[in-house]
């Protein structure tokens, strides 16, 4: 598999990345993760998961201030990179086109 190739805990991430914007840091990406999509993920694999697409280059960080409701704790707050919205599109685009390619289960 190619570097722009993305797994499905992946994909689910980089979309909630792109929906919560900056409120995408991990413990807001594990409670959506569960709250629309329907599953409990540790915190330690969306941290694993973060910390892949980073490396990979489709996701960047940087800390958000010190927060009083945290206890002066800051957030790593994830951003989508280019990259991360090439791969997000071509890995819609290949399930779209196999999708379409099986009459009785194609998009109407």
């Amino acid at each position: 598999m190619g570097k722009d190739h993305i797994g499905e805990l992946e994909e689910l991430v980089l979309l909630l990345i792109v929906m919560l914007k900056e409120d995408a840091y991990g413990l807001a990406i594990r409670r959506t993760l569960k709250e629309q999509v329907g599953r409990l993920i540790t915190i330690g694999a969306i941290h694993g998961t973060l910390n892949r697409l980073e490396k990979k280059g489709f996701a960047g960080s940087s800390y958000s201030q010190a927060t009083e409701v945290r206890g002066g704790r800051s957030k790593r707050i994830f951003t989508i990179t280019v990259s991360g919205r090439k791969a997000l599109q071509k890995s819609r685009d290949v399930k779209v086109n196999l999708w379409m390619q099986i009459p009785e289960l194609a998009l109407k």
